[in-house]
């Protein structure tokens, strides 16, 4: 069975984290997040894949290329214009072949049974099967409305508190039949949530709900962000996680030098060609990306730290977000929830307060806080 990625969004919700990728490049424990998807459909034997593209597209290329290095097929359709899902999907129908085929969103963390959910398609022998989660907030989603059959009745988008019918979300992973391109029209923007599954129920057309119990984060904002990243520290997802596990949740990657008097506390992910200097104390649950240094006495805590850049003496990173190639220069200090947008410079002695957020590319200047 082949299968589309939707890797064309903004990810505006993301920025600054998003201000110079795109959504499905972001990383989850030092791999992109659409990564996680393509090593999820190759588990699976699901190798022959279209991912759509069109906000920074030459990252997804130069990183994914053919795909060959994850043992999986990829080719490419680029959007000038966005044109939605359901219209993105549609520029790439003959890559289909009038087959069966499944879709899934490029930018969100799940460790889905995906052999399972084909198989329930086939047995429900519907149009279409849409992933359904339980969430514990169905006001931040649109929620699906099903009968005793599983068939999709209705929908209610971000319903008040304690007035949803449901609290089963769409997460964005559909199996379809081919005769769903009978309903998308050609080059124009058109939404699966917004246009085609509500015309369908509206005629009547049967299409299913599957309703999975394994993990699935949308990474829809910075919260569910570091939530995910945590989530698989704490082994609630499976996937992969780089590195050695050199004791009990503590990951090292290739080529570091950590100083044997560092203190780690797990649960920690360190990238490869890293550097921690002596008297440093790394708490996690934590995450440093790739070829990151880290400066003498430097704290980090609850944090996840992109590659490149480092943290210079005495600086401090406390449950905050740094972008890649990203300086904190010593006796700097970076406070809960703020986010620093990446080949961004903090200067000596600054101090970035809790939930700020500095754009990309920003030097912040000494002495100044924020």
């Amino acid at each position: 069975m082949k299968v589309m990625i939707l890797a064309a969004g903004l990810g505006t919700r993301l920025r600054p984290l998003t201000d110079l990728i795109s959504k499905p490049m972001v990383p989850i424990v030092n791999k992109p997040v659409m990564e996680h998807i393509i090593e999820l459909l190759e588990k699976h034997d699901l190798k022959e894949i279209i991912v759509n593209l069109h906000w920074y597209p030459e990252v997804i290329r130069d990183y994914f290329k053919d795909g060959s290095r994850f043992n999986v097929n990829i080719q490419y359709s680029y959007e000038d214009e966005l044109l939605g899902t359901a219209g993105g999907v549609k520029k790439a129908k003959d890559f289909f072949e009038n087959k069966t085929f499944l879709v899934i969103s490029g930018d969100a963390l799940t460790d889905i049974d995906l052999s399972n959910l084909i198989k329930y398609h086939k047995q429900k022998k519907s149009l279409c099967t849409m992933v359904l989660t339980n969430v514990d907030e169905p006001s931040a989603y649109g929620v699906v409305i099903l009968n005793g059959e599983k068939r999709i009745t209705g929908f209610q988008e971000k319903p008040l508190q304690g007035k949803e019918k449901s609290k089963l979300a769409n997460s964005g992973i559909y199996v379809f039949e081919p005769e769903i391109f009978e309903y998308i029209p050609d080059n124009e923007f058109y939404d699966f949530g917004a246009d085609v599954f509500p015309h369908l129920v509206k005629e009547n057309i049967p299409i299913y709900g599957y309703t999975h119990f394994r993990y699935w984060n949308d990474v829809g904002n910075l919260i569910e962000y570091m939530k995910g990243n945590f989530d698989v520290l704490n082994d609630k997802v499976g996937v992969n996680i780089p590195g050695t596990e050199i004791s009990k949740n503590i990951w090292i990657g290739e080529n570091c030098k950590i100083h044997k008097d560092v203190i780690m506390s797990p649960p920690i992910c360190i990238g490869s060609n890293c550097i921690v200097k002596k008297n440093a104390k790394l708490l996690g649950p934590l995450i440093i990306g790739n070829d990151t240094v880290i400066m003498e006495r430097a704290i980090l805590y609850k944090g996840i730290k992109w590659g490149s850049g480092y943290i210079g003496k005495d600086a401090s990173l406390i449950g905050a977000v740094i972008g890649e190639s990203t300086k904190i220069e010593d006796h700097a200090h970076i406070l809960e929830n703020a986010v620093i947008g990446s080949e961004s410079v903090i200067a000596s002695g600054t101090v970035i307060h809790p939930s700020v957020k500095i754009m990309s590319q920003t030097v912040i200047n000494k002495n100044n806080n924020y």
